[in-house]
């Protein structure tokens, strides 16, 4: 039977209020190691998300590994994006043995969990897979981790992915929530971060908007 077709979207594709987002060790110490992808990159990435994230609403857990006694704080764009949210600190380099973590995961009631940090090999592996164990649906934005070596971080996405993780980058999960431009309350918002964060993406916007009043949809 041939199938029928409908516009809906489909039901791998993710949306502001199906999913909680995880900011892991995202710190000082986890950085100054970190070889897989730029620093400056990094963080431009880590912005992207934690704006998109903030601004579209979605649930959100911050987490650090020893920040006082050794890893230091998080990134600040982390920080600026969510003023005065609580940060969990842990000793447990996996963040799902935590109990104050795992807490709060349940608190959100969220099916699918998006999830980013430093180290890939390490400390996104561990709560990946454990929470594929136990029945979540994990998305990675692998761009928005970073770990001591290519092969360190290639390594871990694979396995990952072999174990069922989705992997996505960080421009890919802003124009996710998104997904249509007739969305006028967060069409400036997007735009806004996407010229920012966006690369040539971003300069393409602003390059448009000022030379003759572009923008998409209509808008």
């Amino acid at each position: 039977m041939i199938p029928k077709a409908t516009p809906t979207p489909g039901q791998g594709l993710l949306s502001p209020t199906d999913h909680a987002l995880l900011l892991v060790d995202h710190q000082s110490q986890m950085a100054f190691a970190t070889r897989s992808i730029d620093i400056a990159l990094l963080r431009n990435n880590t912005a992207l998300i934690s704006k998109a994230a903030a601004g579209f609403r979605v649930p959100t857990l911050l987490t650090t590994v020893a920040e006082k006694s050794f890893s230091g704080p998080l990134f600040p764009e982390i920080t600026e994006a969510f003023p005065g949210a609580k940060v969990y600190d842990r000793t447990t380099m996996n963040a799902w043995e935590d109990q104050q973590v795992i807490a709060q995961i349940n608190a959100f009631e969220r099916e699918r969990l998006v999830i980013a940090g430093l180290w890939t090999s390490v400390c996104i592996v561990g709560p990946v897979l454990s929470a594929i164990d136990q029945g979540f649906q994990t998305y990675v934005i692998t761009d928005a981790c970073g770990d001591v070596s290519d092969e360190a971080h290639v390594r871990a996405v694979q396995r990952m992915v072999q174990a069922g993780a989705v992997p996505m980058t960080s421009v890919q999960y802003l124009l996710e929530l998104q997904r249509d431009w007739a969305r006028e309350a967060t069409y400036g918002l997007t735009t806004g971060i996407a010229r920012t964060h966006g690369g040539g993406y971003g300069i393409g916007i602003q390059y448009a908007k000022t030379m003759f009043g572009a923008s998409e949809g209509g808008h």
